[in-house]
């Protein structure tokens, strides 16, 4: 079977999805739609869709088979809602959504129209990431006691668009936007889920209303303690999870390398070379849709990642231990 896809928004991300899909059989995009209708008439042109200005019509007149949404977060419940009430599985770019209420809604209604719905957490599909959560679950290091994980980069980069500075839109700076994949990593990698956390946050951002940096102490259900710092100030780059274990460390540096130790100097590990995320991607959620099942990255999961962002800024403002707001998180294999 071939499986139509409709795109909503234009935007970079959109042109990493189509060329996701020129190497799978099963998916046929069929069209695009943005708000900036020469975002998508020049996109859809250039790859043979249709287009566009406004994403209901496009999915009505289309019924598309899939829906990928590629919208400002304060977007996502919506767009995903209307998807799944028209009879479309969704592919939702991370987070899930602005807070935990606005999963819930999402949740709900995916379920009562029983379609299937992954939101894109690419650090499952990455080769380093895979390996270095093979090397946890063999033993070999002993038992995993520790991580701390540390990314750091210039947030308020000219091409970074608007709304990613305003809360309301955002739902926060980077702690929601790469920190949605800290948090994913430290709980995949770990087979958990951040259970309480301690973050203290930092406001010297000077674009729009977003935070520029935090840090925090995270517990995790598995009890491995994670500490998680942020910064989108000017520096050096840095982009590194630090596991340390009984018996040796492990450095990963995701889309890079990974290095372990077991009592000496790291060496590198040899990493199969490196599948494009955004297929495996696609190769899960049609997994989804053909067997009638949860995506490996269920919604309960994706849930979770929101909660333990949602639960940073709640620390901070409290200046306290939050217990964060998971119900049931059940994790990707």
């Amino acid at each position: 079977m071939t499986y139509r896809v409709a795109i909503i928004g234009a935007g970079k991300i959109a042109h990493a999805h189509l060329e996701a899909m020129s190497k799978l059989a099963k998916l046929q995009p069929c069209s695009i739609a943005d708000v900036q209708q020469e975002r998508s008439d020049a996109l859809a042109s250039a790859n043979g869709l249709s287009s566009y200005s406004d994403y209901k019509e496009m999915i009505l007149r289309e019924k598309p088979d899939i829906v990928i949404v590629t919208l400002p977060h304060h977007l996502h419940k919506k767009a995903a809602q209307f998807a799944a009430e028209q009879g479309c599985h969704i592919l939702l770019e991370k987070p899930m959504a602005l807070n935990t209420q606005e999963c819930d809604d999402i949740i709900s209604t995916v379920q009562t129209n029983d379609v299937r719905l992954m939101v894109g957490h690419t650090q499952h599909y990455i080769s380093h990431n895979l390996e270095a959560r093979r090397w946890i679950r063999s033993g070999r290091l002993g038992r995993l006691i520790m991580i701390n994980d540390r990314r750091h980069q210039q947030y308020d980069l000219p091409g970074r668009p608007d709304w990613f500075f305003e809360k309301s839109k955002a739902g926060g700076g980077i702690l929601m936007n790469l920190g949605s994949h800290t948090i994913d990593k430290i709980q995949w990698l770990t087979d958990s889920c951040v259970t309480r956390l301690t973050a203290s946050v930092e406001y010297e951002q000077t674009r729009g209303d977003v935070e520029g940096g935090g840090c925090a102490f995270l517990h995790t259900s598995a009890g491995i303690p994670a500490t998680l710092s942020l910064s989108g100030y000017p520096g050096a780059i840095v982009d590194e999870t630090e596991l340390l274990f009984t018996r040796g460390s492990m450095m990963l540096r995701t889309g890079i390398g990974l290095w372990v130790s077991e009592g000496a100097d790291y060496r590198e590990v040899p990493v199969e070379e490196q599948v494009n995320p955004f297929v495996g991607q696609f190769e899960d959620l049609l997994g989804a849709i053909e067997e009638k099942r949860e995506p490996h990255c269920s919604l309960e999961y994706s849930r979770s990642v929101v909660a333990a962002v949602e639960g940073l800024y709640l620390s901070h403002q409290q200046g306290a231990e939050i217990t964060v707001n998971q119900r049931g998180c059940t994790h990707a294999s």
